[in-house]
């Protein structure tokens, strides 16, 4: 048997932007992998910062929106392998939600910054960046329907 090398896993953290419309804030990937992909504002967690901090750092940087690190729901952890065809990247998603005149203008490493309606989003998003939109959306539906039973009456309230 030999010994191999631990495999390099490098830490990443995504953020995904909804206003309370259904619009979500995407950037336009200006660098390969998957160059000209639209894809969640996000990027590397770098040294004493948590990923909830590189969240809000990194759509700053590629927005220009600015939240705070605290405003922003952790909505699942993505670590499939072969999901970036650099290597192993483990990502942490957010979910934060922003009034719907937020101003956007694309920096960093983006192309373009664009809202785009959930129900029709680009074809072509990049790594499993459909599979994190598809957790932030329900999450955020989740949220609309706990926001509705909050406000029933006893009298309105389901039955069991």
């Amino acid at each position: 048997m030999t010994e191999t090398e631990p495999e390099t896993i490098r830490y990443t953290a995504d953020v995904v932007v909804l206003t309370p419309g259904g619009d979500v804030l995407l950037i336009e990937r200006d660098w390969p992998p998957y160059e000209g992909h639209w894809a969640c504002a996000g990027g590397h967690v770098d040294q004493g910062e948590t990923s909830r901090e590189a969240a809000a750092r990194e759509l700053a940087e590629e927005t220009g929106v600015h939240v705070a690190a605290g405003d922003l729901r952790q909505i699942g952890v993505f670590d499939q392998p072969g999901r970036d065809p650099r290597g192993r990247y483990v990502t942490v998603a957010y979910l934060a939600t922003v009034p719907v005149d937020t101003p956007i203008a694309a920096g960093d490493d983006a192309r373009a910054a664009r809202w785009w309606p959930m129900h029709n989003l680009p074809e072509r998003l990049a790594f499993d960046h459909a599979d994190i939109l598809g957790a932030a959306a329900r999450e955020a539906l989740h949220d609309q329907f706990k926001d509705a039973a909050d406000h029933l009456t006893p009298e309105q309230e389901p039955t069991r």
